[in-house]
């Protein structure tokens, strides 16, 4: 199975910008279809982004398009999520996960690989 870790997470002013890099233990093209989701204290996990796994891809809730990307690096078996003009409602531990097939799906339980998350902080 395939293990997921998330890194690039910390403290941000408003404003700010944060990358996130999810790697992967194993080749993730035409294997994997990736997403990021994000929880803050006393929510449900949260859809935030997905890349299909071998087209690429991409979806973005609108809530959220325009501030957050997606993309991912095939030869290096990782996937990013951009995070631009941050606000404090953003705070929320951010994991990747992944499922083995073509689908982007919102929720949770649809994938079937989590890593163990990374915080985000945007202070105001």
């Amino acid at each position: 199975q395939v293990r997921l870790v998330e890194s690039g997470g910390g403290l941000v002013q408003a404003g700010g910008s944060l990358r996130l890099t999810c790697a992967a233990s194993e080749r993730i093209f035409g294997r994997y279809t990736m997403g990021w989701f994000r929880q803050a204290p006393g929510k449900e996990r949260e859809f935030v982004a997905g890349i299909r796994r071998t087209s690429g891809s991409t979806y973005i809730p609108d809530s959220l398009k325009g501030r957050f990307t997606i993309s991912r690096d095939s030869t290096q078996n990782t996937v990013y999520l951009q995070m631009s003009s941050l606000k404090p409602e953003d705070t929320a531990v951010y994991y990747c996960a992944a499922k083995g097939d073509t689908w982007i799906k919102v929720t949770p339980t649809e994938y079937d690989y989590w890593g163990q998350g990374t915080q985000v902080t945007v202070s105001s």
